[in-house]
């Protein structure tokens, strides 16, 4: 099957071909007719899918077929997103494909001036890309009009939910005409979405290309064993031995995120950390360069690299595994994307044995255990609890209501909830 056998008019299609694509990924099979029909849509995809193209392009072929309900300038369509670079993705998405059609578009979120983003919807625009918690601050000033939106995208609502957005969503949705349509795209059908999607969506397609466990056949998964005061020392010796050039690792929290970069500076090892700490122009700074192979290595928090997207991505390391299984789902398919080969290293200490066992319990595979000699690890040290990282956890991965909540308070939300003091604090920035 080719794009043209979608339903998308030239426009769309060129913009396409001049991007190299020619096929369409399983997700865009599926919804990009049935967006396009005005169907609500209720899609399960993970990373790397092709998901963003999924709804863009069916977006705009839309919009592009129907009048607006009023003025032409009034907000026709809304995407959220949990985070800022996933915001900015999305964002590029819509000005990658719609460059052929005369769609104006923004895109909205905290850690930046609120009022360059005020003067944008004042001035006129048909597309929002937006973070909740800036968006509720600018409806509470009265800086935005839903009244002629015709379609609402939540996109990774799943981590929307764990992020504990869930009331913006609610207050945000308040203000928007209850005929629209709406998409709700998550990397899992789990019991907290089908209840959103329940209270969201009317008779919704449901489109599922893959299970919330399953994790990529062409994604190399390996475990080495090793103490965790060698942990740097090891990934260190894995980058320059195998000359890895591009090197994705993930941390639990921002202050280990900093000392590694650090300590991987030092080694000779060129390095960026990006995480809610740091400033969005640093975030974006780092990831421009990592895409340029400016440097060898991104270390990144879990909510931080929500919306990094990067072409055949080669190597992910858990340098620290996550306290939630299914973000080791979430981390790994960073790589092997797009039918592309990839390889994902997880390096664990005896207090991460527990949390390897949920992880394998969840993907329902056991991931091989390569022994490297020279970092063996010492069979005297004991486990030590866990103390930090999304979760809360100490010593065991949890998951589920407890591990969500905790991690709403545990400072890793980095567009976080829309509390007064927020709001506040936003404005001011």
């Amino acid at each position: 099957m080719s794009f043209t056998n979608l339903g998308l008019s030239e426009p769309l299609l060129k913009a396409i071909k001049e991007q190299g694509y020619d096929t369409p990924t399983p997700i865009q099979q599926q919804a990009i007719p049935v967006v396009i029909e005005g169907k609500d849509v209720l899609a399960a995809a993970q990373t790397g899918t092709g998901k963003t193209a999924g709804f863009t392009l069916p977006l705009l072929e839309k919009l592009s077929k129907t009048q607006p309900k009023m003025h032409k300038k009034q907000i026709r369509a809304l995407v959220l997103t949990p985070t800022r670079e996933l915001a900015a993705q999305v964002a590029e998405s819509i000005k990658t494909y719609g460059k052929h059609l005369p769609y104006t578009s923004t895109v909205i979120f905290g850690g930046v001036g609120i009022n360059p983003q005020l003067a944008a919807i004042r001035k006129g625009v048909e597309i929002v890309i937006a973070t909740p918690g800036r968006l509720l601050d600018i409806a509470g000033q009265k800086g935005i009009d839903f009244s002629a939106l015709e379609c609402l995208i939540l996109d990774e609502a799943d981590r929307m939910l764990d992020m504990g957005f869930i009331h913006d969503i609610k207050k945000l949705m308040k203000l928007m005409p209850q005929k629209r349509q709406t998409l709700l795209f998550s990397a899992t059908f789990s019991a907290d979405i089908k209840a959103l999607a329940e209270g969201l969506l009317n008779d919704p397609i449901l489109v599922e290309v893959a299970r919330q466990n399953e994790t990529a056949d062409q994604i190399n998964q390996v475990i080495h064993f090793v103490d965790k005061r060698r942990k740097r020392e090891l990934l260190s010796q894995l980058i320059k031995v195998k000359k890895w050039k591009q090197v994705l690792v993930f941390t639990r929290t921002k202050h280990g995120a900093n000392k590694l970069t650090k300590e991987l500076e030092e080694s000779g090892i060129s390095a960026a950390a990006i995480h809610g700490n740091k400033s969005q122009g640093a975030r974006t700074k780092a990831l421009a360069a990592f895409k340029a192979n400016g440097i060898r290595v991104l270390v990144a928090t879990d909510i931080a690299a929500r919306g990094i997207d990067i072409d055949q991505l080669p190597h992910v390391v858990n340098y620290e595994l996550p306290n939630v299984p299914e973000d080791y789902v979430h981390r790994i398919g960073r790589t092997g994307r797009a039918g592309k080969s990839g390889e994902a290293v997880s390096l664990v200490c005896i207090d991460e044995h527990e949390l390897l066992k949920n992880i394998e319990k969840f993907i329902k595979l056991e991931i091989p255990k390569v022994d490297i000699p020279a970092f063996r690890p010492d069979p005297n040290i004991k486990a030590e609890p866990i103390q930090n990282g999304r979760g809360g956890g100490k010593g065991r991965g949890t998951s589920g209501k407890t591990s969500r909540n905790k991690s709403r308070s545990s400072g890793s939300r980095e567009d976080a909830k829309s509390s007064k003091s927020n709001r506040n604090r936003n404005r001011n920035k």
